[in-house]
């Protein structure tokens, strides 16, 4: 099969475009970032430029990864969340609709209020409360609304990406690297997501044939400081001190919902299971921190 991959330069990019390779799929990978030259560049937010670069390649299906993912940018910045987010995946959304080709659109579990006592399935109802889960909601209603065949992806607490990774691991990981103490929050809970673990799982998922929603999250439900703990653990950094704090002590531009907990309900019934957040969680670390050392 031959495909398209929008943010192919990302954190998920790196993960899923290799596993696609491997797996016999043509890729024809774009990004703005084009500072790997297998990767051409192609802005979503210009339609034209969509409409032609697919209607071109007319690749057998659509992975839309490229997205703007600083929660608090998009906060303060509401007019490019919504131009990246929310019309660029309508750009996609209408070029796969023009070309009848099926569409993959990555999503956030941070769609919900975070109010529900335990974790939402796909079938509780979103309601964001952030400028940045409003505008890929409303890329989830793009796509349900413009085309037939596609699958909706929502992910987690993104782990992985090695030098790409901005989130909060690679935060935690940089601070040990000076520091013996950290302060951490522990009145967020969410379900961390391995991209080399949501990669296979989507291509699983496709390869069933099955349009439609799903949540993909690595099994479990953690909270900032427990995935400290689980870091400082893994590394064997014995003399590191975690002190859990509220989330009250760090205000940010943008809101977070108590809870981003959710289940792979869907999953499920179709038999699929996801590991454990804490092994995936060893594995990464294994392998980009493997020499991560106690601060002199």
């Amino acid at each position: 099969m031959k495909c398209l991959v929008t943010g192919s330069n990302g954190m998920l990019g790196s993960a899923l475009c290799p596993q696609l390779s491997n797996k016999g799929f043509e890729v024809f990978m774009t990004d703005i970032n084009t500072a790997n030259s297998a990767i051409s560049y192609l802005d979503i937010r210009d339609f034209n430029a969509v409409k032609e670069r697919v209607g071109r390649l007319r690749p057998d299906i659509l992975f839309h990864l490229a997205a703007e993912t600083d929660v608090d940018k998009c906060q303060t910045c509401a007019d490019h969340a919504y131009t990246v987010n929310t019309l660029g995946t309508e750009n996609m959304a209408l070029a796969c609709q023009a070309y009848n080709i099926p569409m993959v659109y990555i999503s956030t579990c941070g769609v919900f209020d975070g109010k529900k006592s335990g974790p939402y399935n796909e079938f509780d109802e979103p309601n964001p409360i952030s400028i940045y889960t409003k505008s890929k909601y409303e890329g989830e209603k793009i796509v349900k609304n413009l085309l037939h065949n596609y699958f909706i992806f929502r992910a987690g607490w993104m782990i992985g990406g090695g030098l790409k990774d901005k989130k909060f691991v690679a935060k935690i990981v940089e601070i040990l690297k000076t520091k013996d103490t950290l302060t951490v929050v522990n009145d967020k809970i969410g379900c961390p997501t391995f991209t080399k673990d949501f990669s296979e799982c989507i291509i699983k998922v496709i390869g069933l044939g099955r349009y439609g929603l799903y949540h993909i999250t690595n099994d479990g439900v953690a909270s900032r400081y427990d995935i400290a703990c689980k870091i400082v653990e893994y590394i064997n950094r014995n003399d590191v001190k975690v002190i859990p704090i509220s989330s009250d002590a760090f205000p940010l531009p943008a809101p977070r919902p108590d809870s981003e907990a959710v289940d792979n309900y869907k999953l499920k019934l179709l038999g699929i299971k996801m590991r454990p957040w804490q092994e995936a969680l060893r594995e990464y670390l294994q392998e980009i921190n493997q020499d991560v050392k106690a601060p002199k």
